[in-house]
């Protein structure tokens, strides 16, 4: 009987020399194809050399790093209990220090492995094969298996943890669909193909955890990250200490980090502007741009930035009235000036957005034209409304936010131009805690989204069924939507989910829950003692490992 032998494919997915095609023949971006084919499985390395396979490292006499020293970073510290219920990028830059992610989302978008050493999926992106990385310690000194993965992945599904996960994969169909294939070789079966799988794997509440883990990471602060936790005090001061067994290696061939010791100052906005201009601490979280043009010619700073999908999202409850009403969301949407809102808010410096949470920053995003201001439009519809309840004009609202970034400008800004349009609106407006501890629940808010690299990623997180009681703040869904959506999620060619996107982004302006002035750019502002520090769009704080202080 004559064997066949199984023809082994050269790429690790089916569809990268459709993609590799595309690219050459300019039907792609440089920035779709890299996005694309490494979730597939192409290293970054290998999809790099292939869209700049004749560019040259530029010859730069580069410093050796030095070993030693503190990072100082002014951050504000939340309360942080189960990483799996992480909803701030903040609380999330403190875990990761300590517990990593199988899969890394770096300054330029591209996917890479992590704690996993590489993943395959199947062609119809319905079944992953996750290869985790062998002999990474833990820093109790457990052997990271895939038990402790699949632990972890369990958490993330289970119902009673409350993780923003349990939402975000719902495609996966629940915890029997996941296979221990052998120590380090997890096998998912997934009930719906999703290209977003590598990038789902990075999302901030999916820190990998020890399958000892009990619950509360500051009493049990376990993980295979470069720091351990040696002090916690929230909305004050957060040490870090490095590890001596971390399992990467820095360019003197020994374990990274090559920081001695990293420092988060719990500080507001304003006294760690102060506390950077008088070098008491090396970095700034989250600069404004205020900040920025405050400091851009300061000697002693290094100010780096980058195009983001960050988003301060005017968000309505659709359950609750006069929210849930179209009409009343349409003429608030119809009342924002969003070129005044971005000059006074964000100094200009962003992207005038439409009223759907897609941005220019993720690939297959839909070009549509940013809406005029339209206080005449929206008056009329509240005055159909407004007849048919029996009430009278103007339209008392009120809408509730924090005051750490731009919110309370942005807050201002609305109510101005939203008068002439039938709302009197009423602003709320506190410290971040008062905010948080209530943004689900609030009937008209501004809530600050963090950048996701590929819409399919935030959209599951927002905006479907399985998200409410998770991050679904609006409790908005629609079965037109959704059905989109899941098939944006197993479209591979970037072409087919841009149109996919275009009717999606059409849903969420024509009857969502939002309205978006402008996209955020993201700002590092740091000393220039500091070494390796890579803005990123999400501001997390991933670079740790191999950042090193000039003495």
């Amino acid at each position: 009987m004559e064997i066949i032998k199984k023809k082994e494919r050269k790429d690790p997915h089916p569809y990268i020399p459709e993609l590799k095609d595309q690219f050459l023949k300019g039907k792609v971006t440089r920035r779709e194809f890299l996005r694309n084919s490494t979730l597939l499985g192409l290293s970054a390395a290998a999809a790099y050399a292939f869209v700049s396979p004749f560019s040259a490292t530029k010859a730069m006499a580069a410093a050796m790093p030095q070993r030693g020293g503190t990072w100082t970073c002014g951050m504000p510290l939340q309360l942080i209990d189960h990483p799996a219920r992480l909803s701030w990028s903040e609380g999330a830059n403190v875990v990761r220090q300590v517990a990593e992610y199988l899969s890394d989302t770096g300054p330029d978008n591209v996917t890479r492995p992590a704690l996993c050493e590489k993943w395959l999926a199947s062609e119809d992106l319905k079944t992953w094969d996750l290869h985790l990385r062998k002999g990474v310690k833990f820093n109790n000194g457990q052997i990271m298996t895939a038990d402790d993965v699949i632990f972890t992945m369990n958490e993330w599904l289970n119902k009673d943890v409350g993780s923003s996960m349990l939402g975000l994969l719902s495609y996966w169909g629940g915890p029997q669909n996941i296979e221990k294939v052998d120590d380090y070789h997890i096998r998912l079966h997934l009930e719906a193909g999703n290209i977003g799988v590598p990038e789902h794997l990075w999302h901030y509440p999916g820190a990998i955890l020890p399958r000892t883990f009990e619950g509360d990471f500051i009493k049990q602060p376990i993980g295979t990250g470069a720091f351990t936790l040696e002090e916690f005090a929230e909305g004050e001061r957060c040490v870090l200490k490095a590890r001596k067994d971390y399992w990467r290696k820095g360019a003197d061939g020994k374990p990274l980090p090559y920081l001695d010791k990293i420092v988060y100052v719990a500080l507001d906005k304003d006294a760690a502007m102060a506390a950077m201009q008088s070098g008491q601490i090396d970095s700034v979280y989250h600069p404004r741009p205020s900040d920025y043009l405050a400091l851009k010619d300061n000697p002693k700073v290094n100010i780096t930035s980058v195009a983001s999908s960050y988003s301060y999202l005017v968000r309505m409850r659709v359950d609750l009235p006069p929210w849930n009403d179209n009409r009343v969301r349409t003429a608030l949407k119809m009342c924002q000036d969003r070129g005044k809102t971005l000059q006074l808010a964000g100094y200009g410096l962003g992207a005038l957005a439409i009223d759907a949470h897609m941005s220019p920053a993720h690939p297959a995003y839909c070009e549509k034209p940013i809406p005029k201001y339209d206080p005449k439009g929206a008056r009329k519809l509240l005055e159909e409304y407004a007849k048919e309840k029996g009430l009278k004009l103007p339209l008392k609202v009120k809408l509730a936010t924090k005051n750490d970034e731009a919110e309370p400008e942005i807050a201002q800004a609305l109510k101005q131009t939203a008068l002439a349009g039938g709302f009197d609106i009423k602003l709320d407006i506190t410290e971040p805690g008062g905010y948080w501890d209530r943004w689900t629940e609030v009937d008209l808010g501004i809530t600050a989204w963090t950048h996701r690299s590929i819409a399919v990623m935030v959209l599951p997180l927002a905006y479907t069924k399985e998200a409410i009681g998770a991050w679904n703040e609006t409790r908005w869904y629609d079965d037109e939507f959704t059905a989109l959506l899941n098939k944006a999620q197993k479209t591979l060619d970037v072409e087919k989910r841009r149109v996919l996107m275009c009717d999606m982004e059409d849903i969420m302006q024509e009857r969502g829950p939002l309205a978006i002035s402008y996209w955020v750019k993201i700002f590092d502002i740091s000393s220039k003692k500091m070494h390796g520090i890579k803005v990123h769009p999400t501001s997390f704080h991933s670079f740790t490992y191999d950042m090193w202080k000039e003495s």
